[in-house]
């Protein structure tokens, strides 16, 4: 017993010397600017040495800043829209092609390469269809339909939900067919003897022994979509239409300015607001957990 405690103390110091370096590096580049930041948020940003707490005060400005109210009702809109039809289509296209299909193989590796694509490549690809002059607009014409500027407009936030769909598409379907692929067949085939149809095994099979993928799937998509302001600033610059400007344009643009209180207001409360979302889905999916057990 004695030899097996000091075997694990020894693993347990060669664990830690390994990852020492990983963790020092983590903690300065990371945890410490991290930490100053949210101290920096509760400061009135004299600087050098002289700033001072001020409480929530940099928040309640925030909080009654027009363009913070705009840019997060636009950023839970395209969440809130985005995050559900990316779910339902990556299943969709999951359910699919974890059937024999034709050019199966073909279908499932070009789902997949808008991975691998620049973000940059994505964005001039979508510029030429989104254009005044571009591909979408040249459909239109030809079907005898208005022109529409589409990045200066109310579906803007949609053009840009296209892209967070067509780019995230591929690593979602993945997940949901490694989910898919671990439900035991026999299961669908108890079903089918005992008279149960295309809908009820979907309910009761699938979609029960696919919650905890879902969960997973939910959490990545939803972190994804704030993380949207690549594509959206190089799409519409860094004042784009109002539909589209976004938390991460507001933090840029305060950025740009020097005010550092609100930039990092703003960052503290989106982060919050994605912790309470971990949290709630964690929870969510410990319980389900707990009664499938």
């Amino acid at each position: 017993m004695n030899s097996l405690r000091r075997l694990g103390r020894r693993d347990g110091f060669q664990a830690a010397w390994l990852l020492a370096p990983s963790a020092i590096g983590f903690s300065l580049f990371y945890l410490v600017p991290f930490a100053l930041g949210i101290w920096e948020s509760f400061t009135d940003g004299a600087g050098a040495g002289r700033s001072q707490y001020v409480g929530l005060r940099n928040y309640d400005a925030l909080l009654h800043s027009s363009a913070f109210r705009q840019a997060a009702a636009n950023t839970l809109l395209f969440t809130s829209v985005g995050v559900p039809l990316l779910i339902a289509l990556s299943l969709g296209l999951a359910l699919l092609l974890n059937r024999p299909l034709f050019l199966r193989e073909g279908l499932r590796t070009s789902i997949v390469l808008p991975l691998v694509v620049p973000v940059a490549s994505t964005v001039t690809i979508w510029q030429i269809f989104f254009d005044w002059n571009g591909t979408l607009n040249a459909w239109l014409h030809g079907l005898g339909l208005e022109r529409i500027d589409w990045l200066q407009s109310d579906w803007s936030l949609g053009a840009v939900a296209v892209m967070y769909i067509w780019k995230n598409i591929g690593y979602n379907m993945i997940l949901f067919l490694a989910g898919l692929q671990s439900i035991p067949r026999t299961y669908y085939e108890t079903a089918s003897i005992e008279g149960a149809g295309p809908v009820h095994r979907f309910f009761r099979i699938t979609l029960v022994y696919l919650t905890p993928t879902l969960f997973f799937v939910i959490l990545i998509s939803t972190i994804n979509s704030f993380k949207v302001f690549r594509e959206a600033y190089l799409l519409a610059g860094d004042y784009p239409y109002d539909r589209l400007y976004m938390l991460q344009h507001y933090m840029n643009n305060m950025f740009a300015s020097l005010d550092v209180q609100k930039l990092t207001a703003a960052a503290t409360l989106m982060l919050v607001c994605i912790g309470v979302l971990v949290l709630v889905l964690l929870g969510l999916e410990r319980r389900f957990r707990e009664n499938m057990e």
